[in-house]
């Protein structure tokens, strides 16, 4: 059973026959956390890097951001049994898309917001496949971990 993961949502399962899939990586940052012993796996696809304080009373999506959105999942995965030790982490996207070069370059600010959570809590990336100018398809396969690319026809594993 394959189910999408859409922009600023994250999904978590330990069902091992199900897939967890998120299209259309562009400059936007796909994380794929795994715990091997527990059969726990999790995907989130987060837009922007760093949250900004709640405007105006509203609720914040902390899958919206990189900064919030990444503790929040590894939180939620530790409670479905995953350890900190055993996590397998890869990443993709955070692309400049259309190779427009300006101040905005959100894919690399996502990757710097990625690295920066990592290098604090001594984690680091097992995988990945980010930069560049393709949009790319994620699909994590629960059962073994794996997380295959798929953009322009091809295909490829991270």
């Amino acid at each position: 059973m394959e189910i999408v993961v859409g922009i600023s949502d994250m999904r978590i399962t330990n069902r091992p026959n199900q897939n967890l899939v998120t299209h259309s990586l562009g400059s936007c940052l796909g994380l794929m956390v795994y715990d091997p012993s527990s059969g726990v796996g999790g995907l989130i696809h987060c837009l922007l890097p760093v949250a900004r304080e709640a405007r105006e009373g509203k609720t914040l999506n902390p899958c919206m951001y990189v900064n919030t959105g990444v503790p929040h999942m590894i939180k939620s995965m530790f409670a479905k049994g995953a350890k900190r030790e055993r996590l397998v982490i890869k990443a993709a996207g955070c692309g400049r898309m259309m190779n427009v070069s300006n101040s905005f370059d959100t894919g690399a600010a996502n990757l710097a917001a990625l690295q920066k959570l990592l290098d604090h809590n001594h984690l680091r990336l097992s995988g990945s496949d980010v930069g560049g100018s393709i949009p790319r398809t994620v699909r994590f396969y629960i059962d073994s971990g794996r997380v295959v690319i798929s953009s322009c026809g091809k295909s490829w594993e991270i």
